[in-house]
């Protein structure tokens, strides 16, 4: 479909249209054609079944008429009992009457009849035939009496129609309706004295059927109780061939299952392939009730639906016809619409590669296209001025962040660097830091200095907030540290968060503060004196074997800049050698991980317990792997700063 997603508007509203025009003018045509042909076939089944029970009532009408001849002559020759002379004058007579009769035949039981002189077990039978234009006899020398005509009525008792069957000359086919001669006795007794058989030729039958027409290749055909055909177009199947053998031959059980409907004596309407080609028909059949035969007449269906195809063709042609008037309507119509949509996409091509400069039509319409052009036209002007605004605001978000690259290269400047080891003279202790601000300007500061020989001051802090505010707090509070620190002349780490927190909180509208921790380490006697304002408490680490981690004491302080006249206290503790303080900021223990957990305490005491042996700065690394790993793929949200001090005796060589 990628093809059709690079069309253009006009190619896929035509599209769409004439699909839809082409689905309607589909569907008409298709319930159209079904509901005509549906009705031509229903009319057809009407006329098929009134010719056909016309034709069989016909036959049966004749067949009716010749049986009751036979009856007629039995009825004759039980009351009257003529002589010989008699009943050969009255079956002649009665042929000469009846001249759709081929021949009539009286025949008799031994010593039945009334031939005089005759010995009870002598046979008497009288048949007179047409031949050409007279009447002969034909004598019957033969045992009737063994034949299907005489003996079947015999056995049933009742009146039968034979088979067809082929005659005298071996030329016409026949069938025979034979009456049996029954009378009573003085007992009152049914006795069977013989048969009455008409003869009837078939050509007469041949020439009804033949005489139904439908088109040039309808046709009408009879078959008999058994299927055998009877009457059919093509002669070479007139009692040669059944209706079955026909479906055996062609290997079509539809076939088969007709003929049995059809000797079954029922009435039906089917489609069906010809008996002898592939031409398609419909078939109706009906009973002939005289005799139990069957009629069936085939209508050719391409010849009787031939107006209706031609009909569905001049339609077809017509919707095909009108099928690309439409298109061309469409096509005409979708051009002249999208033609301003062309030429507004071209613009904005343009406007889009960075011809801000670029024409815009101008349209007359005041419908979606010519309100779409205006858009157009109001957003070039929109476009303009935003790149105009956002070149200056590019330029002076540049200079900003060239700004806040200066101010983090001052304020890392402030900081004291750990390469090369800020004392490498002292072996008293090891000593260092880390930070990794959160944004270009962090708020977190350290700082360590020598105040003499033999004390080490050394502070950790956060200041409240980010950026550039809490970077010129920082070294503002780092500068005031130092200041007073070195201006003391009894040191005590309270007295100086006190001075340092009046001139913080003094003139401080904007209430920033800084949580901090500061200690002077005795480096000759490993005594650390501390307080901590707000900090988090830094761990002890200690050197025995157990490789304990314990927080150091608080002392109760609060935040520096929150409130003046604010009193602090100290404390201290006695670090032996090996032992080592880890100071920190809550950066570590409140990193997030992807779920929003954070680091915690415990998980820092843990890795410290494995690593308070390692170097100190081995001690640091190891920890920002563990934060690294902790956070995978979330972004750092507060500075990150460490120091770690190790105390080696007063007179141990390095760590």
């Amino acid at each position: 479909m990628n093809w059709l997603r690079r069309r253009g508007i006009a190619f896929k509203l035509s599209l769409m249209v004439l699909s839809g025009v082409s689905l309607v003018i589909g569907v008409i045509l298709t319930i159209n054609y079904n509901t005509t042909r549906q009705l031509m076939v229903d009319k057809i089944e009407d006329g098929a079944f009134n010719l056909a029970e016309a034709t069989a009532n016909r036959i049966n009408t004749l067949l009716r008429a010749a049986e009751k001849i036979p009856a007629g002559i039995a009825t004759t020759i039980t009351q009257l009992n003529p002589n010989q002379e008699e009943l050969e004058k009255f079956i002649r007579t009665r042929l000469q009457q009846n001249p759709e009769l081929f021949g009539i035949a009286a025949a008799f039981e031994p010593g039945a009849g009334p031939a005089a002189g005759r010995g009870k077990s002598d046979l008497y039978s009288c048949y007179d035939i047409r031949a050409y234009n007279h009447i002969k006899k034909c004598p019957i020398d033969y045992d009737y009496r063994y034949h299907d005509w005489y003996q079947i009525p015999e056995v049933l008792n009742r009146a039968v129609w034979s088979e067809p069957y082929f005659g005298e000359s071996g030329q016409i086919i026949m069938t025979s309706f034979s009456w049996p001669i029954i009378s009573r006795t003085a007992a009152g007794k049914t006795r069977f004295n013989g048969i009455v058989c008409v003869d009837l030729s078939l050509n007469w039958l041949r020439n009804v059927v033949s005489s139904i027409k439908i088109g040039k290749t309808g046709f009408a055909f009879l078959i008999t109780r058994n299927g055998t055909f009877v009457t059919y177009p093509k002669t070479e199947l007139i009692m040669n061939e059944t209706i079955f053998s026909i479906a055996e031959a062609r290997h079509n059980p539809a076939i088969r299952e007709i003929g049995r409907r059809m000797i079954a004596g029922e009435k039906g309407f089917t489609a069906i392939t010809s008996l002898t080609n592939n031409e398609k028909y419909w078939l109706v059949y009906t009973p002939l009730k005289a005799n139990g035969w069957s009629l069936g007449v085939l209508f050719p269906q391409n010849e009787l639906m031939a107006d209706i195809n031609s009909l569905t063709k001049i339609m077809l042609g017509l919707g095909i016809g009108g099928f690309f008037l439409i298109m061309l309507v469409i096509l005409s119509t979708a051009g002249a619409i999208t033609k301003p949509l062309r030429a507004l996409a071209e613009s904005a091509d343009q406007i889009a590669s960075g011809n801000l400069e670029a024409v815009i039509p101008i349209l007359k319409t005041r419908d979606e296209v010519g309100r779409l052009a205006l858009s157009f036209a109001d957003m070039q002007r929109s476009l303009k001025e935003y790149i105009k605004n956002l070149t200056e605001t590019t330029a002076a978000k540049e200079r900003i962040e060239s700004e806040l690259k200066i101010a983090s290269e001052i304020q890392m400047g402030i900081l004291p660097k750990i390469f090369p080891p800020p004392f490498p003279n002292r072996p008293e202790f090891a000593l260092y830091t880390t930070i990794r601000p959160a944004r270009e300007v962090g708020g977190d500061l350290y700082d360590f200095f020598m105040i003499d020989d033999q004390h080490l001051c050394f502070t950790v802090g956060d200041v409240s907030g980010k950026g550039v505010a809490a970077a010129l707090f920082m070294a503002i509070t780092q500068t005031l540290i130092k200041t007073q620190v070195k201006a003391q002349v009894e040191r005590s780490t309270a007295t100086t968060l006190e001075m340092v927190n009046n001139d913080l909180a003094r003139d401080n509208p904007s209430m920033m503060f800084v949580t901090l921790f500061i200690g002077i380490l005795n480096i000759v006697t490993g005594e650390l004196e501390y307080c901590n304002g707000g900090h988090n408490p830094p761990y002890r680490l200690t050197a025995d074997a157990g490789a304990e981690v314990h927080p150091l004491a608080g002392t109760d302080g609060i935040a520096l800049g929150v409130m003046e006249d604010t009193p602090f206290s100290c404390k201290s503790v006695t670090l032996k050698p090996g032992e080592t303080v880890f100071v920190f900021t809550d950066g570590v223990t409140e990193a997030m991980d992807s779920q929003g957990k954070l680091f915690t305490e415990p998980r820092l005491e843990n890795i410290l317990g494995r690593l308070s042996r390692r170097p100190v700065n081995e001690i640091a690394h190891e920890i920002l792997s563990a934060i690294d790993e902790f956070s995978t793929g979330i972004p750092q949200t507060d500075d990150i700063t460490m120091l770690i001090i190790r105390y080696n005796g007063g007179k141990t060589a390095a760590n």
